[in-house]
């Protein structure tokens, strides 16, 4: 019968990492193992990782349930990786006042993409737009503006997202979507299938406390605010040694913005900086410099704290505000 079931959900509405990976791929195989009649992936993110992003999409191109991805709600965007994410569903909308696009890679784990020789800058290009073109092809989309979106980051708005054949429809919110889907074709294993999703109950699932904690350390605030944490903790165990819980706790707090960090566009000078900060400020302590390996220490803490993230998105960056507090 139209409508018996449920749809298995999640509501992703932060940049892609790994931690999103990995909750989205548990509970994609979760709406397979129950039979969901579809899974359906609410988003509303900036863009993030390539090698997260790619997760997402083997998981949802393996999928034997229909996969529904939906930029909502209005104000929302799938910009870069959500945009192939969008791409690569069997059924992509979208609600009115969103918008989809904006892919051009950017380079991570060696500052941005600006630093690229021109050699790597095609290499990565090309690459993206061979995957992009491909995924697009697969579920019948746009193909021409599935290379644009790489080669210019043009972004595009709901409604000329429908008209260009890159979403399936523009639906107010999720009774509408799942309404409007009913009885829509969609290929499994060469043959063709019925989505029957109307009146269907959506149950959405939620990241369990370590997904959401190690998701939250991979905000770049957090993750340096628990560097800063952590260097201060090392340095009063040093210049007070024997006291231990500032020191267990600075290599914990060090600990978890490495984790943090990984997921980012860490550009190595400014790690090197940090930690010759940390140098000068443990020298300080032995030696007696009247304060001038202190103001040293500061200064490479701060050029080290500005050049740390460099990434060309607001989300893969520290605020200014923060680098100021610590």
């Amino acid at each position: 019968v139209a409508g018996a079931g449920s749809v298995r959900a999640v509501r992703i509405d932060s940049s892609i990492n790994p931690v999103v990976a990995d909750f989205i791929s548990q509970e994609i195989t979760a709406a397979n193992n129950a039979g969901s009649v579809a899974f359906l992936l609410e988003i509303d993110t900036p863009g993030g990782l390539d090698t997260a992003m790619r997760d997402i999409i083997k998981d949802i191109l393996g999928s034997q349930v229909p996969v529904i991805v939906y930029v909502y709600p209005a104000g929302a965007r799938a910009a870069s990786a959500g945009a192939l994410i969008t791409l690569a569903a069997d059924f992509a909308a979208m609600a009115p006042g969103t918008n989809l696009g904006a892919a051009t890679p950017v380079a991570i784990g060696g500052g941005g993409q600006g630093e690229m020789d021109e050699t790597m800058k095609a290499k990565v290009v090309n690459d993206a737009v061979a995957y992009a073109k491909s995924i697009a092809r697969q579920k019948g989309r746009n193909e021409e503006w599935a290379e644009k979106i790489i080669r210019d980051s043009i972004s595009t708005p709901a409604a000329e997202a429908l008209e260009l054949k890159v979403i399936d429809l523009v639906a107010e919110n999720e009774q509408e979507l799942l309404a409007e889907l009913d009885g829509r074709k969609y290929i499994r294993n060469g043959s063709a299938m019925v989505l029957e999703s109307r009146g269907a109950t959506i149950t959405f699932g939620e990241m369990n406390s370590r997904q959401k904690i190690l998701n939250t350390i991979s905000n770049p605030n957090v993750a340096y605010m628990l560097l800063m944490l952590g260097i201060l903790g090392i340095f009063f165990e040093i210049s007070q040694p024997g006291v231990i819980l500032p020191g267990a706790v600075g290599a914990l707090a060090l600990l978890l913005a490495f984790i943090g960090l990984q997921t980012l566009p860490v550009n190595y000078v400014g790690v090197l900086l940090i930690v010759l900060a940390v140098v000068l400020f443990v020298l300080e302590v032995k030696v007696v410099s009247y304060g001038m390996l202190t103001i040293g220490g500061i200064i490479a803490l701060t050029m080290g704290s500005l050049v740390l993230i460099e990434g060309s998105e607001p989300y893969q960056q520290i605020s200014l505000a923060v680098i100021a507090a610590s």
